[in-house]
């Protein structure tokens, strides 16, 4: 009955590649495995369970009834039995049904058989009548519970250990029951891509942004064919000192992360396999140039740069896995702001220096989330940046423990022009910020009225607790699950309103107003707050500032026995720290002590579940 809560375990590795920033280029925020080779792949892993498509569990037609001192294996005498449907029958009589004994349950419960599919929520109706009855113990409807989606058949699927539902995984499973992204565009701001069999058919539209012919590498300057004809470099060809690499198909790796085909039988799974890819080209031999980043981003949002045509395919979402030393540019944060008017989330990568965020560009412009990468144990990696710029946190892979603790994704054979299909592990900040920008697209996918700051915002209070040391690592670690969730019930922020007093005794009325962290009602302890939850989608939040070294206590109870709503409470870093998730007609209940030396303002959340809304979808929270 709760929001899956999934757990976080597995590893993180990868073969990648880094070019060394210039004052004129922006390198790639890759970082290769070390003692790993170039081009190192991994064996095939067994094929996985085909996918189940979700259905409706919105119905039911019987009711589970537990009676008082019924032990299991008893048989109630006819004179019993026959009361006992006689005030099922009334119960359910106003909505057209009746009621027939069908079966004992090995708990000593009772189904009775209503003759005829009613709403789950008429069921619970006629359940709050039958458990009026001081005989009866509980009743409850006899819910029809539909198959989740199952793990795809993608044959590398097993190796995927950043997408399963572990420690460190992103759920991506639970979030596909409610979207697989479709109708969202992402740009890949990249090295541009392989027609990959795994993810061509995601493919759409795209354009060649790199002005300069020594950096394209491919003969000529801006054009729209955004294939990549290979990056590798030769010694000293970028600076002096500088080491040959082979060619990466950097962007091919980050396409295939976040929209992969999945179910198809092949290869690897995609994040958001239902979006599509826009690719960009920005980046080439040694790097790419910040104009033509900065360019890319306006165009693949959906603005426009002179002498290229308009991007038919606008993006909601763009993917920036590069960056390069230095405080943010006004080039880029024009670029940023930009792309923020047009709609589009900006996700950057924090970069692999091992150092504070703050000097890494773009990911310390304003307006970005940035990402900061974990490795198998769901600690920080050891290259990944990190600092208060940072957003959050998602699987890069750390391969000190062995390259298979790195991201596995498309990419290609070729070392220095294409060859054919392939996969390998890459890690680094490059691999996380894309599985950040896929979650985005199925939030945007669910709820597509949300803007960038809201999207920004859901995804950090959406984050886990971190399972490992990742300090100054965010607000915590990526979940999709969680994150689409919260998109499902995220709302336009406004302005943070000032609750009604409706008695001098404490009790505050609930503004309405209050979807959202930033828009959370205020209130002080102690105090009794009363709300409404308006409807299936609807949350509210509760600030409360709570002293050194002092200990909050809320209490959620609804209004009505049939309600179920879960009670979470979060840090001022939108981290959850607890959490109480008891069913219907249970109190709920979240207890945390501020152990710190100042005081800190936490947020008390209220979800719905299941049961009543609107005006019968009242509750109270105690606040000590």
């Amino acid at each position: 009955m709760t929001l899956p809560t999934h757990a976080r375990a597995a590893a993180a590795v990868a073969v990648g590649l880094v070019l060394a920033s210039t004052t004129t280029t922006v390198a790639l925020a890759a970082v290769a495995a070390p003692g790993a080779a170039p081009g190192t792949l991994p064996a095939a892993a067994p094929a996985a369970v085909a996918p189940a498509a979700p259905a409706d569990p919105g119905t039911t037609d019987r009711l589970i009834v537990k009676y008082r001192g019924q032990t299991p294996g008893s048989t109630p005498g006819a004179t019993v039995q026959t009361v006992r449907g006689n005030r099922i029958e009334d119960a359910a009589a106003p909505y057209g049904a009746g009621a027939e004994h069908v079966r004992d349950t090995t708990q000593g419960a009772q189904v009775w058989s209503l003759g005829k599919d009613l709403a789950v929520t008429d069921v619970q109706a006629i359940a709050a009548q039958v458990a009026a009855d001081p005989t009866v113990e509980y009743a409850e409807p006899d819910r029809l519970l539909q198959p989740l989606a199952a793990a795809p058949d993608d044959t590398r699927w097993a190796d995927q250990w950043d997408l399963k539902t572990t420690a460190v995984g992103l759920d991506v499973l639970t979030a596909w029951d409610t979207t697989r992204g479709a109708g969202v565009n992402v740009a890949v701001i990249d090295t541009g891509y392989r027609p990959h069999a795994d993810v061509a058919a995601n493919i759409v539209g795209g354009y060649d942004l790199i002005s300069d012919t020594t950096v394209s590498n491919d003969g000529n300057g801006r054009d729209t064919d955004a294939s990549d004809p290979g990056d590798w470099t030769t010694t000293n060809q970028c600076a002096s000192g500088w080491t040959a690499t082979n060619s990466s198909w950097h962007g091919t790796h980050v396409a295939g992360t976040i929209a992969a085909v999945t179910g198809n039988g092949l290869g690897v799974a995609g994040i958001a396999p239902a979006a599509k890819v826009v690719p960009v080209r920005v980046l080439g031999r040694c790097g790419g140039y910040t104009s033509d980043i900065a360019d890319a981003m306006v165009w693949a949002s959906g603005g426009t740069v002179s002498g290229v045509p308009a991007n038919a395919n606008p993006a909601r979402v763009l993917n920036l896995s590069l960056g390069g030393s230095g405080t943010c540019d006004t080039t880029s944060q024009n670029a940023i702001t930009a792309a923020r008017a047009n709609g589009a989330v900006v996700v950057v990568a924090a970069g692999n220096s091992n150092t504070n965020v703050s000097g890494s560009s773009p990911a310390n412009c304003s307006g970005v989330v940035a990402v900061a990468a974990y490795g198998p144990t769901g600690a920080r990696a050891y290259y990944s940046n990190y600092g208060t710029l940072v957003d959050l946190a998602a699987p890069g892979g750390d391969t000190s423990g062995g390259s298979s603790n790195g991201i596995l994704s498309t990419l290609n054979t070729g070392t220095t022009t294409p060859g054919s299909d392939t996969y390998a592990y890459y890690q680094g900040t490059s691999m996380a910020t894309p599985h950040v920008a896929a979650v985005a697209a199925l939030m945007i996918s669910a709820n597509p009225s949300l803007t960038p700051d809201q999207v920004e915002t859901l995804l950090k209070s959406s984050a886990q607790p971190f399972v490992a040391t990742c300090t100054s690592c965010g607000a915590g670690m990526l979940d999709a699950a969680t994150a689409v969730a919260a998109a499902v019930g995220g709302t336009t922020p406004t302005p943070t309103p000032t609750p009604t007093p409706t008695t001098p005794a404490g009790t505050i009325v609930e503004s309405e107003a209050n979807n959202s962290r930033a828009t959370a009602d205020p209130a002080t302890r102690p105090s009794t707050f009363t709300g409404t939850i308006g409807s299936s989608s609807d949350t509210d939040y509760v600030s409360v500032p709570v002293p050194a070294g002092a200990t909050l206590t809320v209490t959620l109870t609804a209004g009505v026995s049939t309600a179920d709503y879960d009670l979470y409470l979060y840090n001022s870093s939108g981290t959850r720290i607890a959490t109480s998730t008891y069913g219907a007609g249970q109190v709920d209940t979240v207890t945390y002590t501020n152990s710190g030396t100042a005081s800190a303002t936490y947020y008390a959340r209220v979800l719905y579940y299941s049961g009543a809304t609107g005006t019968t979808g009242t509750y109270t929270l105690a606040i000590s």
